[in-house]
This record gives structure tokens, sequence and C-alpha cells, in this order.
């Protein structure tokens, strides 16, 4: 079974939040983000998925979402680029 790392994105008071994590199903961990039964942080937010990667394992997803949303440098690179092409 594969696992994605996914990194959403909302616009909050003029400013662009983004959220990270991980699942085995992309379409309905984001229509739960977005219905408010996802993570506590994303209730009451409309959410776009900007960024995903697939990985073979759990352990290697679970590595990868620490690394990412700890890396701030590359979530806002990911976050500009989207926002630019808006």
């Amino acid at each position: 079974m594969d696992f994605k790392v996914y990194l959403l994105i909302t616009k909050i008071k003029n400013r662009y939040v983004s959220y990270v994590g991980y699942t085995n199903n992309i379409k309905n961990r984001l229509k739960l983000h977005n219905s408010g039964k996802g993570a506590k942080f994303t209730r009451g937010n409309k959410w776009v998925l900007i960024y995903q990667k697939r990985y073979k394992s759990k352990s290697e997803a679970m590595k990868q979402e620490f690394k990412l949303k700890n890396d701030i440098t590359k979530r806002s690179n990911i976050k500009l680029r989207y926002i630019n092409n808006l």
C-alpha cells in the first residue's frame, strides 16, 4: 500500500497558512479536512491540495512528513509557487 505526504493551503485574514500530513487515501483525507472532520487545526477552513508525494511505506511517509513539517524553507517555496500561479 502506498502512502502520500501532502501539503494543504488556505487563506486566513489575507495570509496563507499551510498544513502537512500523510495518508493512504488523499481524496478522502482532503474531504475530511474540508468537512471539519480532519485535524483540529484544519477545521473551519477551505483547504486546497498543492503538493503530494508518494512513498512505498507508512514509516517512510511519516519520516518525510516530519521533515517537511520542519523544513520552513521548502514549505515556503511550495507555497510561493502555488500563490504565484494564482
